[in-house]
């Protein structure tokens, strides 16, 4: 359960953080990719950040990831100076890709297309009765 403290600091960060990346793409030219930070959750004792970032189109996450992790302590260093007045301390920040918006887009697929399961049920695996 977070606390609000945490939800606080993880709502400045995810806009701080979106911003930069964002800059970042801009600035080295990348054309026709969208990153947003969809969460970023923040530690107990708010010594790390987990920032999830959903990449748009879809085959482009790893390579986004690759380039945010290598740029790491620049992003950090520009977010630190953002938030300089309401955080003592920058949290550690570790980049994963969220998938979510991927996955609803396959189950969309899935139950509009071919291999309904809602139509055809013996798609689905059977149930044991016990």
């Amino acid at each position: 359960m977070e606390t609000n403290r945490q939800k606080k600091i993880g709502g400045v960060l995810q806009r701080d953080v979106a911003d930069v990346i964002q800059h970042a793409l801009r600035e080295a030219g990348v054309q026709g990719i969208l990153v947003s930070v969809t969460k970023v959750s923040v530690t107990t004792d708010l010594s790390i950040a987990k920032v999830y970032m959903s990449v748009f189109p879809h085959n482009e996450g790893e390579k986004v990831l690759n380039e945010v992790n290598a740029v790491k302590s620049q992003i950090k260093h520009q977010v630190a100076q953002r938030t300089k007045n309401q955080l003592r301390r920058m949290p550690e920040l570790s980049y994963f890709i969220d998938d979510s918006l991927e996955y609803i887009d396959n189950i969309d697929k899935a139950i509009k297309g071919k291999e309904n399961p809602l139509e055809n049920p013996d798609l689905l695996p059977r149930r044991k009765k016990k």
